[in-house]
């Protein structure tokens, strides 16, 4: 594996791998990796000739008061990780690089980026949508790879992708969850051991929307009582919001059908978490 540092000599890299004649995969990630980002990092590596990872984390994504000076990290152990998962270049770009003195472009998608978690995180996705833009142009992917924990950035890149006519394939990857049902997220470690099982009702109670629609519950205001029922019991959760939406365009629906979303944001302790699952909602019921 090799590690790249800066801008100029990724892009080398991406030259040279396209020149061979070779595909190039991308995780773009911030660290701290689990096995989330491992299984993201196994796709990569079976799609193409190879694959690159970067570890960045981008301080245009973080509104005031969240975590970022704080946010976990431990590079040696990502390095290694990567490595023995099949990296061939770790990528790990300075702020600096990534964001030089005088810059000022963003990328913003208003229509898919004001609601659900940019309702309390207003300039969330421009930095996403910006860093993951910055990065296509450097590494110039074939194909990158994304988990669906993270369903509205999903959306909202695969948006930006069509939009701007980026010649990369965005794949999405299943949640990846412990043994108990919680999904897989960095921000685990922040949790105390009663706050950890607090947080299981977030699965749970998505669970339980599935088992409704899976019984024929088509009314949305219906499932997200069911969701807002579980939730309610643990008093160290508090709900952000539960959405129930066309899982391609993020729209609100009424009642479900078509292949539908059902996601969720909430505290634990001061530790936001998100979760989701997609369902496919039949008429016939």
């Amino acid at each position: 594996m090799e590690p790249v540092k800066t801008i100029d000599e990724m892009k080398k890299i991406a030259r040279r791998v396209h020149g061979e004649g070779k595909t190039l995969g991308l995780v773009p990630t911030m660290g701290f990796l689990h096995e989330g980002h491992l299984s993201l990092i196994r796709r990569a590596v079976a799609l193409c000739d190879c694959t690159a990872i970067s570890v960045f984390v981008n301080p245009k994504q973080f509104v005031s008061g969240e975590d970022l000076d704080k946010y976990p990290a431990d590079f040696e152990r990502d390095r290694d990780m990567a490595r023995d998962a099949g990296v061939d270049f770790f990528f790990f770009p300075g702020v600096r690089d990534m964001y030089p003195e005088g810059f000022q472009t963003e990328v913003h998608l208003p229509g898919m980026s004001k609601r659900m978690c940019g309702l309390s995180r207003p300039t969330h996705f421009q930095g996403v949508a910006t860093v993951v833009l910055k990065l296509f142009n450097i590494v110039r992917p074939d194909v990158a790879v994304f988990g669906q924990k993270d369903a509205q950035q999903s959306v909202v890149i695969k948006r930006m992708v069509r939009d701007l006519d980026l010649d990369v394939k965005i794949d999405i990857m299943p949640i990846v969850r412990e043994p108990d049902g919680l999904a897989m997220s960095s921000r685990n470690t922040y949790l105390s051991s009663e706050e950890r099982a607090s947080a299981l009702c977030l699965y749970r109670s998505l669970e339980k929307a599935r088992a409704a629609v899976e019984q024929g519950q088509r009314f949305t205001e219906n499932i997200l009582d069911i969701i807002s029922h579980v939730l309610a019991e643990e008093q160290k959760v508090q709900t952000e919001y539960i959405v129930i939406c066309d899982a391609g365009t993020l729209e609100e629906l009424d009642a479900l059908h078509g292949r539908v979303l059902i996601a969720l944001a909430a505290r634990v302790g001061k530790t936001r978490l998100i979760d989701n699952v997609i369902i496919t909602a039949g008429n016939d019921k």
